[in-house]
């Protein structure tokens, strides 16, 4: 199987739940790219196991830095957003950032698919409230997140949110993810972005509220003893 990446689609996530968040164009086409690493990943095949290691040791990087995952980081033109010099554009910003991160969400995990579609933010940190040691030292990090008021804080932040978020195993939307970075850029976006992450937090039963017999998502184990040593 070669790594190439499927033609952009514009691939809305399946409404199965009210809370369910769906993507516009960028999202699918950003979900496309992490589906098919996904796909390889969980098959053990060996362009994608080398890809996610790649695209790991590019996390916290700018855009177009590390010339060995530019295959999988660039944006077609489509998506690409006015470009203005050097800098990279929303959507470059988006996507790297979107792409490291679920290489280390997948990291070591053969059985379950850490891109799930239409799982916000908010909702994936509501869930793990309900894995984690502490649900108020979640909720810190969360409220952290919140306060976070440049691009690079916030990704500080995500990325100690993801490593939880693999080590409980409970997926995430890196389509919608993708797309809530590019509006973060925006002069308008960091009061949009935590408004629709913190009601998609809340807007989750609270652990102790969901109803009987789905205490707890039943696709969602505990994490391996390994779930974070290195590949």
């Amino acid at each position: 199987m070669t790594d190439t990446i499927p033609a952009d689609q514009d691939t809305p996530t399946p409404t199965r739940n009210r809370s369910a968040r769906r993507r516009g164009s960028f999202g699918g086409y950003v979900a496309t790219k992490v589906a098919v690493l996904q796909d390889g990943y969980l098959r053990e095949e060996s362009f994608a196991i080398a890809a996610l290691a790649r695209l790991r040791a590019g996390l916290g990087r700018e855009p177009g830095e590390d010339f060995a995952i530019l295959a999988q980081t660039q944006v077609n033109k489509d998506h690409l957003e006015h470009w203005l010099g050097g800098e990279p554009t929303h959507t470059e910003r988006a996507m790297h950032t979107a792409l490291t991160l679920y290489a280390v969400h997948q990291q070591s995990i053969r059985d379950r698919a850490m891109h799930e579609d239409g799982r916000g933010l908010g909702a994936a940190v509501n869930l793990l409230t309900s894995k984690a040691a502490s649900a108020e030292a979640v909720r810190r990090r969360f409220a952290a997140l919140g306060t976070a008021t440049s691009y690079s804080p916030v990704t500080t932040h995500l990325r100690s949110l993801i490593r939880l978020l693999r080590d409980h195993r409970i997926p995430l939307d890196y389509g919608v993810l993708a797309e809530d970075l590019v509006k973060l850029q925006k002069p308008w976006g960091p009061s949009e972005v935590r408004g629709l992450w913190g009601r998609d937090f809340y807007r989750q039963p609270e652990p102790g509220e969901r109803p009987e017999g789905n205490a707890t998502d039943p696709n969602i184990e505990s994490a391996p003893a390994d779930a974070t040593s290195e590949e």
